[in-house]
């Protein structure tokens, strides 16, 4: 810094020291005001801070169109600003042009208008380049993430499918083998007394392998719904009705709780298998484990908001460990003998044709539940 130094001598005869020399040295007036500069800088900055800091909480406070009108108004302002800004150095530059005075007029292009240039460069061509840029990496990204989301779809499809490959193999091969050793044994000794018994058996088996294909196809295929406006609760009545002698026969205790019509709009055939698939589940897993008192419980609801139908379908029998949870719903899975493993696959596939989720609820001797919730009308639900 700057400082002026002032060299007072003192008379030898008046110096208390003796006739000694001394010097002072004092900062001089312009580190003050370098100071003082600095101070007001700093408030500026504060107070430009400030400024901007209330300027978006208000706009954090407007609605999407109010803070569009404000940047609209604001990129305007800026744009006549910069006109009138840049408007009389064009005039004198084209007039020096129709004097032929070209090396002046750039030099006053540059000199007069070098700033406004800038400004205009930030105002129009920076925006856009900026949005360019933008784009092109947000499409590199979403590329790159859709590739990725593509291999592991892939992998999880042919995962997929080979475990449907070997659940299928295993699910046909055993009851054609079985038929085929009957019809071997009958084809040794035509006369034998026990043919008729083998015939018996093999038509079972192969019985087993038409409905195991037949389950199949229907799982694999998209079958068309025919939406109309449809009461679950007509659709509940109607399922029921093919229950009654298996009830009685196995002296299960039905309680249906049905709190509303459950208007929906859906395909009333494929929503009544979902309740005939989930009502005789129930009474397969009651029956099966001999569980004491069996009680079968139907409810219909709607949630608050009144968006949403739900039907619940519970009962106290064994109970579904963690592990086989997470089977249920994979094709051929089964625990019930005879089964084709494809009943619960089939109905969370129509569950879905019709905008809905189901859900499984179960614990070790503690009964299990099923929650199947729909769309109501007007509510996202799929249409035709």
């Amino acid at each position: 810094m700057p400082v002026d130094r002032v060299h007072t001598l003192f008379d030898p005869v008046d110096s208390p020291m003796g006739g000694s020399i001394v010097r002072h040295d004092r900062w001089s007036g312009s580190r003050r005001r370098e100071r003082h500069d600095r101070r007001d800088r700093k408030e500026k900055r504060r107070d430009r801070e400030a400024r901007q800091a209330r300027e978006l909480e208000e706009e954090l406070l407007l609605s999407p169109e109010e803070r569009a009108i404000r940047h609209a108004r604001r990129v305007a302002e800026e744009k006549t600003k910069l006109a009138s800004e840049l408007l009389p150095v064009l005039v004198v530059a084209g007039l020096l042009v129709m004097f032929g005075m070209w090396f002046f007029a750039l030099l006053v292009l540059f000199l007069g208008g070098r700033k406004g240039l800038w400004r205009a460069y930030r105002l129009f061509l920076e925006p856009r380049i900026r949005e360019r840029f933008i784009e092109q990496e947000v499409e590199k990204q979403v590329h790159a993430t859709l590739s990725e989301e593509r291999r592991e779809l892939e992998g999880e499809h042919a995962r997929s499918m080979q475990q449907l490959s070997a659940s299928i193999a295993h699910e046909i091969r055993n009851p054609i083998t079985a038929a085929k050793s009957l019809v071997q044994q009958m084809e040794e000794d035509p006369t034998r007394r026990e043919n008729v018994e083998y015939a018996r058996v093999a038509l079972e088996e192969l019985q087993r392998v038409e409905r195991s294909v037949s389950h199949l196809l229907r799982f694999a295929r998209d079958e068309d719904v025919a939406f109309q406006e449809v009461r679950l609760a007509d659709v509940i009545e109607s399922a029921l009705e093919t229950f009654h002698e298996r009830i009685e026969r196995n002296d299960i205790l039905l309680d249906t709780d049905i709190e509303t019509a459950g208007p929906l709009r859906g395909d009333p055939e494929k929503l009544r298998r979902i309740v005939i698939n989930l009502v005789g589940n129930a009474i397969d897993a009651l029956a099966e484990s001999n569980t004491a008192e069996p009680h079968v419980e139907i409810a219909l609801g709607e949630n608050l908001a009144g968006t949403e139908v739900w039907l619940r379908v519970r009962d106290n029998g064994p109970g579904i460990d963690d592990e086989t949870q997470q089977k249920m719903f994979s094709p051929f899975y089964t625990s019930k003998e005879g089964g084709t493993g494809l009943g619960l696959a089939i109905t969370r596939k129509l569950v879905e044709a019709h905008g809905g989720v189901i859900e499984l609820h179960s614990e070790t001797g503690q009964g299990t539940d099923f929650l199947v919730t729909f769309p109501k009308p007007g509510n996202g639900e799929v249409r035709p």
